[in-house]
């Protein structure tokens, strides 16, 4: 029986709780030839030169690795390669595009969500969320044993990103079924039929949910982020149809699933380093460096795949052939030494932490600015108020996607709750 290789084993569900020294293992070589002749990039300089590079294409229909796997714009696979979403049918997003159209489109989106239109709509929400994980944490008092991801990392982005985009009360738990049937269709272990099938389901469901969404705003806007976009009267002109229902959904599913795992590796980080645990209950400010470190140490993006070369790419010595897949081992990348001192220790105020947990380029993750800021409350809240906690297990069950990496669960066992501060009102 063939040994197998590095990449086959990341992508085996018996090694998500520890990728790591199988990345070491690719790292030996920067760019890599896999049997079905794609290729991958493991190592930071080659990564961040790629992310920046105009011969590279995100464009999910020139990729031929995508071809061969069944993965189409038309199921929702180019979204939730990178965590987004999809459905039959549906438009590609500007995540699946490339520019001048992606320009234009994450403009439009840009518009009403960050600088330099709209400076203030993430900071604006910083009270709401300590409010959110005030609450959150208060419903924690009188329990021996919590789940920090269904009491802490999902519910804190989930509830921000519906209030941002307008999504109505109580509809998280509907959304969220799907969500999970689409995300679990990266499952490595699931034949490609079966993936297709369970992001077609899924896909179908969300689709007519945000159509509908997306409808109920044009008849009725509000202040939100979906609203601002029905309706926008900009010099671009408006996001219209099936784009506007795209895009809201990648902004609804990429808006929370990666920061459910930057918040529970966080979580699970501090609890294996009590020491830095301590520092940051001591220095709250501590979590601003903290989280861009945990973006390098163990971010919530292993990997983006489905890149393609629109020439020959010379990479370290390697060439990538025109019209080759290859796919971005930025976790790896993050932890190359040539480029990062002590990269497997954990330092929460490391300085010069230039990483690769928010991708880079054209592309560089849309919601950074919000999951940063989500991370940092909870973190330190979390640290402040948790007492005397305990990882139940170690390592804990992980989610079945290598790529979107994070625990299932994370039971954590605690001695009590600390107080609020008197600065720190009732949640509404």
């Amino acid at each position: 029986m063939t040994q197998p290789n590095a990449w086959e084993q990341i992508l085996d569900y018996s090694n998500r709780a520890n990728p790591y020294p199988l990345y070491a293992e690719l790292r030996r070589t920067p760019v890599t030839l896999l049997p079905d002749g794609s290729y991958l990039v493991s190592t930071y300089a080659e990564i961040a030169s790629l992310l920046h590079d105009p011969r590279v294409s995100s464009d999910i229909t020139r990729n031929p690795a995508a071809a061969a796997a069944g993965v189409t714009v038309g199921d929702g696979g180019a979204e939730g390669a990178d965590g987004a979403g999809g459905g039959p049918g549906m438009t590609p997003t500007f995540l699946s595009m490339d520019p001048p159209d992606h320009d234009r489109f994450r403009r439009l989106a840009m518009r009403h969500f960050g600088p330099p239109r709209t400076p203030g709509r993430v900071a604006g929400m910083e009270a709401r969320m300590r409010d959110i994980v005030t609450g959150l944490i208060d419903d924690m008092a009188g329990r021996r044993r919590i789940d920090v991801v269904e009491d802490l990392a999902y519910p804190l982005p989930v509830t921000v990103i519906c209030e941002l985009l307008g999504v109505p009360p109580g509809d998280e738990q509907r959304f969220r079924i799907w969500v999970d049937i689409a995300l679990q269709s990266t499952d490595p272990r699931l034949d490609p039929e079966t993936q297709q099938k369970k992001r077609a389901e899924a896909g179908a469901e969300l689709r007519s949910y945000m159509e509908e969404l997306v409808e109920a705003h044009r008849q009725s806007p509000g202040t939100d982020l979906l609203s601002a976009m029905a309706a926008d009267d900009g010099p671009e002109g408006r996001m219209e149809g099936d784009q506007l229902v795209s895009t809201g959904l990648l902004l609804l599913i990429a808006g929370h699933e990666t920061t459910v795992n930057l918040i529970s590796n966080g979580v699970l980080t501090l609890l294996r380093h009590p020491r830095e645990l301590e520092r940051l209950r001591d220095d709250p400010e501590l979590a601003i460096p903290m989280v861009e470190e945990l973006l390098r140490y163990e971010p919530p993006v292993h990997f983006v795949p489905f890149r393609t070369a629109l020439d020959d790419i010379d990479v370290a010595g390697t060439t990538i052939p025109a019209g080759s897949s290859f796919t971005l081992l930025l976790a790896a990348g993050n932890r190359d030494p040539a480029h990062t001192d002590d990269p497997d220790v954990f330092i929460p105020d490391r300085r010069n932490n230039q990483h690769l947990g928010f991708g880079g380029g054209v592309h560089l993750c849309f919601g950074a600015p919000l999951a940063r800021l989500e991370a940092q409350i909870a973190l330190s809240e979390f640290a402040r108020r948790i007492e005397n906690s305990q990882l139940v297990d170690d390592p804990p069950p992980y989610r079945p996607s290598p790529f979107l990496r994070g625990p299932s669960h994370l039971l954590v066992d605690i001695g009590g709750i600390a107080p609020r501060t008197s600065g720190q009102a009732a949640p509404t």
